[in-house]
């Protein structure tokens, strides 16, 4: 029977796309949760349907797809974002084919396996999508013309630019609407140009309105699920202070998390305590999605923040107000690398 073809094409569409994305967060995430996880579906995907018509069936050299798919330029990847995103649709789409096909073979029970599977994979592609934007980056440069020693924003991001920085907040209180908008719009056409994420602070309409990869916001901002609803696409990140805060983040679907403050700091004024060290201690053994160490987190003490459990670092005036920001980027990567 022919349709057996279908169920033998999806399997191994299925198994190939789960081994490039299993592949991406071994080799380049080392994400031995994420990896492990993966090869146990990529494992359940080939043997929980196995029969001799599905080799019978099966015709690779006059599969009509073929020349299809040799003449199609649909499906290059510009980055491992869009890598990742190709091949958990991938996945998700063969998976629903196996499951309607075997239902029509008669293979109930079976298909409700591949059926799980699918919600398993769905899961996977949250947590993983969410997390690539954040890590494995080091250095979350958040801007601040009040102390960037009279650099404009643009200026500044030129430089981080130029020191390989590869996440960056806009935050600027003191700027109108308009002003800020020009700004971001320069900015994202900087960011995406060399593969940079770009999250504006507060500003959801800003954020939306350039294009932005996501939105960062405080406890006392617009609540995050409005923002999801507003923003569906985006990264949305929330600032946390406590442990409560920081496990209702995860509850109610941030992306990731900023924990702090760390250390004490000047750069904003009216800050809710923490309990610092303590509580990024906490964050990294206890909850699952990326998170960024924020406050007060200098050169000389960042290494503090990285022996109780920090991987992301955000900074404000440490990196913008430096003269040199490549050089002291430089020197920050060989401390904490």
């Amino acid at each position: 029977m022919k349709i057996y073809r279908i169920v033998d094409a999806n399997i191994n569409r299925v198994s190939e796309g789960l081994r490039v994305i299993e592949d991406i967060e071994r080799f380049i995430y080392e994400d031995e949760k994420t990896s492990k996880s993966l090869r146990e579906i990529r494992h359940k995907v080939r043997k929980s349907f196995t029969t001799e018509e599905l080799i019978i069936n099966r015709n690779s050299t006059q599969d009509i797809g073929l020349d299809i798919s040799k003449t199609s330029t649909l499906d290059k990847k510009e980055n491992i974002q869009t890598l990742l995103l190709s091949n958990f649709k991938r996945v998700e789409e063969g998976l629903r084919s196996i499951e309607e096909t075997l239902k029509v073979l008669g293979y109930y029970e079976i298909s409700k396996i591949y059926e799980d599977l699918r919600y398993q994979v769905y899961n996977i592609e949250k947590i993983v999508i969410g997390k690539e934007k954040i890590s494995p980056t080091d250095i979350y440069a958040i801007l601040g013309e009040e102390f960037s020693h009279g650099r404009n924003n643009i200026e500044i991001v030129k430089e981080l630019i130029d020191a390989n920085v590869k996440l960056i907040q806009y935050r600027d209180k003191n700027k109108n609407k308009q002003e800020k908008f020009e700004q971001c719009k320069t900015i994202r056409q900087m960011t995406k140009k060399f593969d940079i994420t770009f999250i504006v602070n507060d500003d959801v309409d800003i954020a939306l309105a350039v294009n932005a990869d996501g939105i960062h916001i405080g406890q006392e901002d617009m609540p995050i699920e409005q923002v999801k609803n507003i923003a569906p696409n985006m990264i949305v990140g929330l600032s946390t202070h406590n442990k409560e805060q920081a496990k209702e983040a995860v509850k109610k679907g941030a992306d990731y998390i900023g924990v702090g403050p760390i250390f004490d700091t000047k750069t904003k004024k009216d800050l809710e305590k923490s309990q610092g060290l303590e509580y990024l201690k906490w964050v990294s053994e206890n909850i699952s999605i990326p998170y960024v160490a924020i406050g007060g987190i200098k050169e000389e003490n960042i290494l503090l923040a990285k022996n109780n459990g920090a991987n992301c670092f955000a900074m404000i005036s440490e990196i913008v107000g430096a003269k040199a920001i490549k050089d002291k980027v430089e020197s920050i990567r060989k401390k904490i690398n």
